[in-house]
């Protein structure tokens, strides 16, 4: 595989997955590690999750929030799909999404003049009915540069322009910690006392359905972290490192990590409002007929055009104070328009300047 120092990123292309991927998918399924990727790692299951997201992708029914829509990043110099990320319309739509809500609690003696901060986690099912984003995976030599912004960002301007089938609030799980063998620490100390299987196992059954199965089997009262043996207290909140690109970009979005975690390993759940989200807040509309240059030296933006099953999304140059595009054949042919098709694309910079930029 290239590597990602010699990618150019306008080789780089984000767009629906289609059943001709079902090969690189079943090579990111199985290097993946446990609990950190929610595409199974098995054919058939992959060929169903394609399938359901080309049905979602195409479907001109109202959504129902059922619907799975599943990318690919592609890059165009070498023909190869080196990534994948996801969005499940609502979160929970055949059952309850669970989650563990950290909450603080004082225990207070006037008489003995003591009082104590204990921090509980709560099971709750708040974020049900949330988008939630999901499924990202980025190969190794593409890990660095502008190639995980893409993958990563390119959705939530998808979710901004077909903002009808989806909740206006986002969230997504990010993986906890969890050693070589998928042993996790808060699992071993909390969910398996209560579902008698090891973290893998757990993961296995559930296969990226609902959790709410085992949910139901542990405690709904409040969990007092200070009993928790050492090593869980530490895990809550922690990220497994290959966690900490995508959690990272997802914090530089403003979303918040400091409520929910996850009740399998302990792993921060974040949620946001997607108006307040970086990209969407700088989000404008470009028309490719406009005349001229720009004034003001360029930045990369995201880009992304067509209708839902031909959404695609790249990278681009473009000035900050930009009100139009030049018709830029290059940009053109690798979005598959014309210059006559009076198209308008949907913008938003990788790195933002002081400057307020006009919303959409």
């Amino acid at each position: 595989m290239m590597s990602n120092a010699a990618t150019d990123p306008r080789s780089l292309m984000l767009r629906p997955v289609a059943l001709a991927d079902l090969p690189a998918l079943e090579r990111i399924a199985a290097a993946s590690e446990h609990g950190i990727s929610s595409l199974p790692n098995d054919s058939a299951k992959l060929r169903l999750r394609i399938e359901r997201s080309l049905e979602a992708f195409a479907s001109m029914d109202d959504a129902s929030g059922e619907e799975t829509y599943l990318f690919v990043l592609e890059d165009r110099a070498c023909g190869e799909v080196v990534g994948t990320s996801g969005i499940a319309a609502s979160a929970g739509f055949h059952d309850r999404f669970y989650s563990y809500r950290n909450e603080f609690v004082v225990h207070a003696s006037a008489q003995l003049g003591v009082s104590r901060r204990l921090h509980t986690l709560h099971l709750c099912h708040d974020l049900t009915g949330y988008t939630l984003l999901t499924s990202f995976y980025i190969a190794p030599d593409y890990s660095s540069g502008l190639a995980p912004q893409l993958l990563s960002r390119a959705r939530l301007l998808f979710i901004l322009l077909f903002a009808e089938r989806f909740n206006d609030r986002i969230a997504a799980e990010s993986p906890g910690l969890a050693d070589a063998a998928g042993q996790s620490p808060f699992w071993d100390a909390v969910g398996r006392r209560f579902f008698a299987m090891d973290y893998p196992q757990a993961e296995a059954v559930t296969g990226g359905r609902s959790k709410a199965f085992i949910a139901d089997l542990m405690p709904h009262s409040p969990i007092y972290v200070p009993l928790l043996p050492e090593a869980a207290q530490w895990a809550i909140g922690q990220l497994h490192p290959v966690g900490e690109l995508p959690f990272s970009i997802l914090q530089d979005e403003g979303f918040d990590a400091d409520t929910y975690i996850d009740i399998f390993d302990g792993g921060p759940t974040v949620e946001a409002s997607l108006g307040l989200l970086r990209t969407v807040k700088h989000a404008r509309q470009l028309s490719l007929q406009a005349d001229g240059v720009a004034p003001g030296l360029p930045d990369w933006h995201l880009v992304v055009t067509g209708e839902r099953a031909s959404f695609r999304a790249v990278l681009a140059e473009i000035a900050q104070t930009a009100h139009g595009l030049p018709p830029g054949h290059e940009l053109l042919g690798r979005l598959g328009l014309s210059e006559d098709a009076g198209a308008r694309l949907l913008v938003s910079p990788l790195q933002p300047s002081a400057l307020e930029l006009e919303r959409v």
